[in-house]
């Protein structure tokens, strides 16, 4: 019997956009996850896997919407704010994640997490609970919204009377909330980490963001001493920022690589696991 497999996509914003290469990566190998978590764009592009959207067809969508600088104008407009009261709050940054999802999703993601065809965790981190929330069952929207609310950019999402904000600052790439699930566990950190570009001087959004970033990779390397996924992936994206969605098309080529370094990975831990039952088996016929 093959071995099950579960994958767990990591928060990053545009970086994140690297996650599509797992997926293409996964679908040419055939294998079909039976547990997917995720945390802020990985959340996201979890959802487009659990709702069976193939790499393809994500990437296909992704692709028309942000390759295209006035298709992104147009839904940004359908997402603008409803109320006066709104408004005067994206004058301070806090763009309202909610209606901007609901602009840029595809269809084929579900209202609900029950009508997903693969099981979903999303998190989000809990404000005021000071603690990771974690959905898996009711509205999904709302869930995915949580779970992307990059502080200083969207606002908080209410939900279950929870104040809640970007399910990464709590947990960057949630692999342990899927560790008993299936057999082998897949880790994408899209993460990055700050670097020097051009030798500029970063400025305070820059800074803002990159001292996000270290918090973020800290978090991830006491988990790893803890738990560790069967196999993690690290595209190269640290030179793109939380919101280069419009990079688009030089990210995902400069990612690309990320296919082949998976595929290698699952074919090595696919191996071991095949000489570990062979000898179990050996072991068994002379006991």
């Amino acid at each position: 019997m093959s071995p099950t497999f579960g994958i767990a996509f990591g928060g990053g914003g545009a970086r994140g956009l690297a996650h599509i290469h797992v997926i293409e990566a996964l679908d040419e190998l055939g294998i079909k996850p039976v547990a997917i978590a995720g945390s802020s764009i990985g959340a996201i592009m979890g959802a487009g896997m659990a709702a069976g959207m193939t790499g393809k067809e994500i990437h296909d969508y992704a692709r028309s919407i942000l390759g295209r600088r006035a298709e992104v104008a147009s839904r940004m407009w359908r997402a603008r704010p409803g109320t006066i009261a709104e408004a005067m709050q994206v004058r301070v940054s806090q763009f309202n994640v909610e209606r901007i999802l609901k602009a840029f999703l595809p269809e084929a993601i579900p209202e609900t997490f029950a009508e997903l065809k693969i099981p979903l965790k999303v998190t989000a981190t809990d404000y005021f609970g000071h603690k990771l929330a974690v959905f898996e069952d009711g509205d999904l929207h709302s869930a995915l919204a949580a779970s992307a609310a990059i502080p200083a950019v969207f606002r908080p999402v209410m939900r279950d009377g929870r104040l809640l904000i970007d399910g990464g600052i709590y947990n960057p790439v949630p692999f342990d909330l899927i560790e008993n699930d299936a057999d082998i566990i897949i880790g994408v950190d899209v993460v990055g980490a700050p670097e020097e570009a051009d030798r500029k001087q970063p400025t305070s959004v820059d800074l803002m963001f990159g001292a996000t970033q270290l918090m973020m990779q800290s978090i991830i390397a006491n988990k790893l001493k803890q738990c560790r996924p069967d196999i993690l992936v690290r595209p190269a994206v640290s030179k793109y920022r939380v919101l280069d969605f419009l990079k688009i098309d030089a990210l995902m080529n400069e990612t690309v690589d990320i296919k082949d370094e998976l595929k290698r990975q699952v074919e090595k831990v696919l191996e071991a696991r095949a000489g570990a039952a062979v000898k179990a088996r050996r072991g068994k016929q002379v006991g």
